[in-house]
């Protein structure tokens, strides 16, 4: 039996400024679907006819580039994905894949209009997460573009760490080749500096479990680049 909105226990900071008359519209315009791991939510190039709320799980957000497939970002829930598309434009600019199990939230794109238009707080609160997104793209895209290999997986690390994953010991459910597409890096390079960092004693892994070991350094390699 589906959860109605008002009952959901992974309802957004915006949500929460909905009148209950207001999110009984919301719950009566969105479907929730789940997704296994690798499918795919949203393809690059293809209409938006929906707001994606990511409920439950990690997915990653890709962009098929000339040469290559970029991952920008992993993402964790709660999270609104495709805004920009929403607001900007009638197509997806980028592809977003479930990295595992995950629930998701279509909301009809009229409705979430009619939401923002005549709710300000919430409008207000989808505002604050769409800055937000936005400057961590610029800090990112420096330390991408201006640090070493070692000073990118140190930073790719410590982000999941705090905001991913939330915990020091985590299980990596993407690929090295992934990894290498987030911080700017060959798949060699990556496996090359994470097999440093485990022999210096920084990270332990064990297949794809991974734990911080040495946050100190870690946070060092990652200040000086």
């Amino acid at each position: 039996m589906e959860i109605k909105c008002a009952h959901c226990d992974m309802k957004s900071p915006a949500a929460r400024k909905l009148t209950p008359q207001e999110t009984e519209k919301l719950s009566g315009n969105c479907l929730t679907v789940k997704f296994k791991k690798g499918d795919s939510i949203i393809k690059q190039g293809t209409y938006s006819t929906n707001v994606v709320y990511l409920k439950r799980g990690l997915v990653k957000i890709h962009i098929e580039g000339p040469y290559r497939v970029q991952v920008v970002r992993i993402v964790r829930p709660p999270s609104y994905l495709g805004l920009p598309t929403t607001f900007g434009d009638k197509v997806n600019h980028y592809s977003v894949s479930a990295i595992e199990e995950c629930e998701v939230c279509f909301i009809d794109i009229t409705t979430f209009r009619t939401l923002l238009s005549t709710n300000s707080d919430f409008s207000n609160q989808i505002l604050i997460e769409l800055c937000k997104g936005e400057l961590e793209s610029y800090n990112k895209c420096v330390n991408r573009t201006q640090k070493q290999v070692r000073g990118k997986l140190a930073d790719m690390l410590i982000d999941f760490s705090d905001n991913i994953f939330r915990a020091d010991s985590f299980v990596l459910n993407i690929t090295q080749e992934d990894i290498g597409n987030l911080v700017d890096a060959s798949r060699e390079s990556v496996s090359r500096v994470m097999t440093e960092f485990a022999k210096d004693g920084i990270i332990e892994m064990n297949g794809k479990s991974l734990t911080i070991t040495d946050r100190p350094m870690l946070n060092n390699i990652s200040r000086n680049g």
